[in-house]
């Protein structure tokens, strides 16, 4: 009887499930979206409960696709949105809150007091460079430790503002009543019988975006999280992310499978993408653009607003580590262009009206809805359209959005070639918006290397099945991987240095214009309703 891996790939919009054999293809799939909501400007949730929902009916969808059954099953998968935030009742499974999504930036309030801190115990000690002053702030104050920076991006400020604004919940975590998970953590626990016999683990990846791991040691700093004021027995154990951690549960349609694989969704198609060699990276394109490059056992500290995090770990071997750069908002600007502009219909007319003109006519479009991440970190930004002209008209601004989307991965490749021992030579590249052929050669332009699509392009889902079919003797190893990777299509430079240079200008004199925009963050302290049933 032929076997396959299920992979479950949990993302911002939706979640899908899908069946790979053992060439690596897809042989059946299934994909729902979930609600966005928004509560207020910048608070963005997800209903756990709802995509727990929606995750046991995209799996029982992808194996009548697949026409096969649970038993032919080798293994489950997982792969997700990291850093969105979920704290449930260990004992009756229910949320206490909706989940706050990795966009949201109501914490802003507690990173900037929190930095402050930082400052003011750093002047006290008499460290070189940091101040005691009123005002003065150390957004860098963890990151020696976890190889992040102090922002609302990551998930222990997230969960620091459940126990701070539910009734009863700081109380509750730290008599052990309540549990924290990323959405791997969240479906895991369902998945394996959830508050009967549910597991509470995390893999490396997926912990080393909550600013609560030490990046060298693998474990949960505890004088971290008591600084930000959480109890450590709410944090799930940390595994690798290649590993067997347990059998589903005759709830889950996955039952006495082993559930053996876990990625962050940047760190699965990192892997999908057989990028296994120090020096070589990928960008996927989705919600917001991750570009990740593999740094092999180095960790390396970044000071050009990159982030080091884990890139994966096979069972007991070393991990491997990379350099990231993390985007925002991408493949959200073009879902904007349609739902709150109506200058699309879908996704695909961005191209068609960006094919019609040969430039912008001098736009420029800076998406920094919630602010700027890599490599600003300037949460005050805000969105600006800038060189309007009355010549610009729709298709110059589909155009524009395009591009914006290749800038902001162009300002990520500049700092990874300074912070890098080696220089990008060519870019894999995965996620959705690929498809987007004009996107991919703007991409190259402004890179001035060559961009490579591969023939899966859903390769976040492939690498979270890579990784389970590992860890039972599916495929026998990264071998395989590199073996089954192949190359679809590549984008070859047509832009001189000259212009690559003169373009960029104009874009860093843009991204200008959208800084220092909220003088101040007003926190409030209202609590949206802990979730839907």
């Amino acid at each position: 009887m032929e076997q396959f891996v299920l992979s479950v790939d949990q993302g911002t919009t939706s979640t899908r499930a899908v069946i790979f054999n053992h060439a690596a293809e897809s042989v059946g799939s299934s994909q729902k979206e979930h609600e966005q909501h928004f509560p207020q400007a910048g608070w963005v949730e997800h209903d756990a409960m709802e995509i727990w929902r929606n995750t046991r009916e995209v799996i029982g969808r992808a194996l009548a696709d697949a026409d096969i059954s649970k038993h032919q099953l080798a293994a489950v998968g997982l792969t997700n949105q990291r850093e969105t935030t979920v704290v449930w009742d260990r004992a009756t499974g229910r949320p206490v809150h909706r989940a706050i999504v990795w966009q949201d930036i109501r914490t802003q309030g507690i990173c900037d007091e929190l930095a402050r801190a930082g400052a003011a115990e750093a002047g006290e000690s008499g460290e070189a460079g940091a101040s005691g002053e009123a005002g003065a702030a150390d957004y860098d104050r963890f990151k020696d430790r976890t190889g992040l920076p102090l922002t609302t991006y990551f998930a222990g400020p997230k969960i620091r503002w459940i126990l701070d604004h539910v009734d009863g919940a700081r109380e509750r975590a730290e008599a052990g009543e309540l549990l924290f998970g990323t959405m791997d953590t969240w479906l895991l626990w369902n998945l394996t019988g959830g508050k009967d016999t549910g597991i509470h683990l995390t893999d490396v990846t997926n912990a080393s975006r909550t600013l609560l791991m030490n990046i060298d040691t693998l474990d949960w700093n505890e004088e971290i999280c008591a600084e930000i004021g959480i109890p450590v027995p709410m944090l799930p154990q940390i595994r690798s992310s290649s590993e067997v951690y347990g059998h589903g549960d005759s709830r889950s349609l996955v039952m006495d499978v082993p559930l053996a694989g876990i990625l962050g969704d940047q760190h699965a198609a990192t892997f999908g993408q057989a990028c296994f060699e120090p020096g070589q990276g990928k960008n996927t394109y989705g919600t917001g653009n991750f570009m990740l490059m593999n740094t092999g056992a180095d960790i390396v500290r970044d000071e050009r607003g990159l982030l080091t995090t884990v890139a994966y770990q096979l069972g007991g071997a070393d991990p491997v580590y990379a350099l990231e750069g993390s985007i925002a908002v991408t493949g959200s600007l073009i879902q904007w262009l349609r739902d709150n502009l109506g200058i699309i219909s879908d996704a695909a007319e961005s191209e068609t009206r960006a094919k019609r003109v040969q430039d912008t006519g001098g736009c420029f479009i800076v998406p920094a809805f919630s602010g700027l991440f890599a490599p600003y970190w300037r949460p005050e930004a805000r969105g600006v359209f800038v060189g309007l002209t009355r010549y610009v008209n729709a298709d110059h601004i589909c155009r524009a959005a395009l591009e914006a989307v290749a800038f902001q991965s162009g300002e990520v490749v500049e700092s990874m070639n300074a912070s890098a021992a080696a220089e990008l030579e060519e870019l894999k590249v995965d996620g959705g918006m690929v498809v987007n052929e004009t996107l991919m050669q703007l991409q190259a332009d402004i890179l001035g290397v060559d961009v490579v699509r591969p023939k899966v392009i859903e390769t976040t889902a492939l690498g979270a099945a890579y990784a389970a079919g590992i860890a039972v003797g599916f495929w026998d190893g990264t071998e395989d991987v590199v073996a089954n990777w192949s190359e679809d299509r590549r984008w070859v430079p047509t832009w001189d240095q000259q212009e690559r240079t003169r373009r960029m200008k104009q874009w860093r004199k843009a991204v200008t214009r959208s800084f220092d925009w909220i003088e101040s963050e007003t926190q409030t302290t209202t609590s949206s309703d802990a979730v839907t049933t």
